[in-house]
């Protein structure tokens, strides 16, 4: 299992980085469209569409993207949109945890499969979007995720219920716990604290998602990185839920070794379009 995931690993890393520092977009623009098409199939699937069914939820996917590439969204200035996602998985997540596992079953069918597809769309167009405003700010929401993931983890082995006597979510991710989140929220406080200080110290061209809300002042950083922290944490935990409602572990094999495409990027679908709304709050 360890020799499948790094292989794969390194297999992604071959594709993703050249496409990542492309001198143009439409490399990655391509790479991330294929990740979500894989997404969307995964999505159909695990919400009862049949096979057929979820090649179409695929394609659709595929469809909204690459009209929305056509059209030029990725290059224009999307506030409304982008604090309309966040309105979308601020109370859509709170409204989702509270049903718990038994309540995603009782949203018709055709509703979840819109939903998803919308999210798909939402996070392929934050990452393009935050892919033209530079590389720099792309790299600093994602590592935001990828810190408090690996922070959360090694936080949780090492002082899972030590201060608290229960689970973050026992009835949809056991092996959650608080102290895992605080240490998920401390990993990327100091994520944050040195991207700033190495964007002042390299003079970085672009300025990435913590020096954007930084300038702001230092309470807007605090107060921005704990709630995309926060919501990195409500991607998973959405994830989890519909999985747990479907019977599986894993919502694929298409990653060997890691599991399917949404095992990977549930953290990254809320809190892509929530970077992207918040840098051009600030920025406007």
């Amino acid at each position: 299992m360890l020799k499948q995931r790094i292989i794969t690993a390194l297999v992604l890393l071959a594709i993703l980085l050249p496409a990542l520092f492309y001198p143009s977009p439409e490399p990655f623009t391509a790479v991330v469209l294929v990740l979500m098409a894989g997404a969307a199939w995964e999505w159909g699937r695990l919400n009862g569409a049949g096979a057929v069914g979820s090649v179409v939820v695929g394609a659709v996917c595929v469809a909204l993207c690459a009209a929305s590439w056509m059209f030029g969204l990725p290059t224009r200035t999307l506030t409304p949109l982008w604090v309309a996602a966040g309105a979308f998985w601020v109370f859509g997540s709170a409204w989702l945890l509270h049903a718990g596992v038994a309540g995603w079953p009782r949203i018709p069918a055709a509703l979840r499969l819109v939903v998803g597809v919308l999210a798909l769309w939402l996070a392929w167009l934050a990452v393009v979007q935050a892919h033209a405003v530079g590389i720099n700010f792309l790299l600093s929401v994602m590592t935001l995720v990828w810190m408090a993931d690996i922070a959360a983890y090694f936080a949780g082995r090492t002082f899972g219920l030590r201060f608290t006597k229960n689970k973050l979510a026992p009835s949809i991710s056991p092996g959650k716990s608080w102290e895992g989140v605080w240490g998920g929220v401390a990993g990327v406080l100091l994520l944050a604290l040195c991207w700033v200080a190495a964007d002042a110290r390299f003079q970085a061209p672009v300025a990435s998602f913590y020096t954007r809300l930084a300038s702001q002042g230092w309470w807007l950083l605090l107060l921005g990185v704990l709630f995309m922290a926060a919501m990195s944490v409500v991607g998973d935990l959405i994830e989890s839920l519909i999985k747990r409602s479907a019977g599986v572990k894993d919502s694929s094999n298409l990653l060997p070794g890691h599991g399917g495409v949404l095992d990977r990027v549930d953290a990254l679908l809320p809190t892509l379009p929530l970077a992207m709304m918040l840098s051009t709050l600030v920025t406007t």
